[in-house]
């Protein structure tokens, strides 16, 4: 009985480090794709820039219309 308990322990000790060893390179993997930029993340991020400056350029214009006003 002592040697099946053994054999139990040092198997579920290899299933374990197999487990842990699946979910670290799953977890590398899914950090390495999270750094290259997709041609949608590309898109969203000129879209935003383009929003930006856009709202960039209302804001100045709307300072000159209360600057024309105050005159």
């Amino acid at each position: 009985m002592a040697i099946h308990n053994y054999e139990d322990k040092r198997h579920m000790k290899f299933n374990s480090g197999i487990a842990a060893a699946i979910v670290l390179s799953l977890a590398v993997a899914g950090l390495a794709a999270c750094e290259k930029k997709g041609p949608a993340e590309k898109a969203g991020e000129k879209i935003d820039n383009t929003v930006k400056k856009a709202g960039e350029k209302i804001e100045e214009a709307g300072d000159k219309v209360k600057d024309a006003v105050k005159k």
